[in-house]
């Protein structure tokens, strides 16, 4: 019913709270706690602020508990501590905090469209690039290698060690570029034995399995990186511009073709013989460097402003939680209404 604040009680999600503020009747599902404020002593909006703040969070993380998966249940939930000022405190809290964050969110949204946009501005950009293309080859003519990572016995995860040789898979793949976790790694010995699937500087990382629309381009700082068994190991000929195979890998073209020569029943993905079907836009030396340094330029400027709205609402984000902390416990002077 209106004004039950809904928690989450299991899984990466505990702790996250909803407001119920519409009339109409609803159910909650069972990995959720219904917490129905006393309208007496408690301001509903007001609660609902306060499990945003850093205090609540706080006793969030003191008391989950799970073996593999965090649980907060409803007895814990009950038992947390609330510090409520004065009624008419609340109401003046939480009116404040209406106004103060519907700004905030609104400039959210506003570097969420903007982000879009430009998304989409960068992947017209691409298409258009390559659109000049005269020729299509298949992969197969414009690769010297085409290579899926060790898998089975070859490669498990028990191997892996911190600190090592990293190992590649989609998921250290963000944005184009190549984030390692030290922890996906092996030992210089599994790497030598493994020296077949190294990546060398110009080799591209492709996802294979699922996230085949994630590729990376090896520069010296991940040079000898092993590749994962969820990734190929792309390696241009002489006559292709690494570079240039790698900007077409990013394009909505290449991720139609990667796409749909995916094959699995339950996670698709790709191998030697269907990535060799993939037909790409080619030209010769000059055409392929001077469709590198255009969209290096243009699609520079463009992930530079992406960035620059994400950072923005980062920090947006950041000053909304903070605001609403401050405000509930007292931190800060709250205005009256005008």
């Amino acid at each position: 019913m209106k004004n039950d604040l809904l928690l989450a009680a299991v899984g990466a999600t505990v702790g996250t709270a909803y407001l119920h503020e519409s009339e109409e009747p609803s159910c909650f599902a069972g990995y959720l706690v219904r917490v129905r404020p006393d309208i007496s002593k408690v301001l509903p909006r007001f609660l609902g602020y306060w499990t945003q703040s850093a205090e609540y969070w706080a006793q969030i993380r003191a008391g989950a508990i799970g073996s593999t998966i965090e649980n907060f249940s409803a007895s814990r939930y009950k038992a947390m501590i609330v510090r409520l000022p004065p009624p008419e405190d609340q109401v003046r809290i939480a009116t404040f905090l209406d106004r103060e964050t519907a700004q905030i969110d609104a400039f959210i949204a506003d570097q969420v469209e903007l982000i879009g946009l430009l998304a989409e501005r960068r992947a017209g950009t691409i298409e258009s690039v390559f659109d000049r293309a005269v020729d299509r080859k298949p992969l197969r003519n414009t690769i010297a290698i085409a290579q899926t990572g060790p898998f089975g016995t070859q490669l498990s995860a028990t191997e892996y060690v911190s600190g090592g040789t990293p190992v590649l898979n989609p998921t250290h793949i963000q944005q184009g570029r190549i984030e390692v976790d030290n922890d996906v790694s092996v030992t210089p010995e599994t790497a030598a034995v493994l020296s077949r699937f190294a990546f060398v500087v110009g080799d591209i990382v492709l996802g294979r399995k699922g996230e085949v629309d994630k590729s990376a381009l090896i520069d010296e700082t991940h040079a000898g990186a092993i590749c994962g068994s969820d990734s190929m190991l792309i390696r241009p000929d002489r006559w292709t511009n690494p570079r240039y195979l790698w900007w077409f890998f990013q394009s909505v073209g290449a991720h139609g073709q990667l796409e749909r020569w995916s094959v699995g029943s339950t996670v698709s993905g790709l191998n030697q013989n269907t990535i060799s079907q993939i037909r790409v836009p080619y030209g010769d030396e000059n055409f392929q460097a001077l469709c590198v340094h255009d969209l290096d330029a243009e699609i520079g400027e463009l992930d530079a402003a992406i960035v620059d709205a994400r950072q923005a609402m980062m920090l947006s984000r950041e000053r909304r939680a903070a605001l609403i902390s401050a405000a509930v416990t007292g931190k800060i002077d709250v205005p009256s209404a005008a």
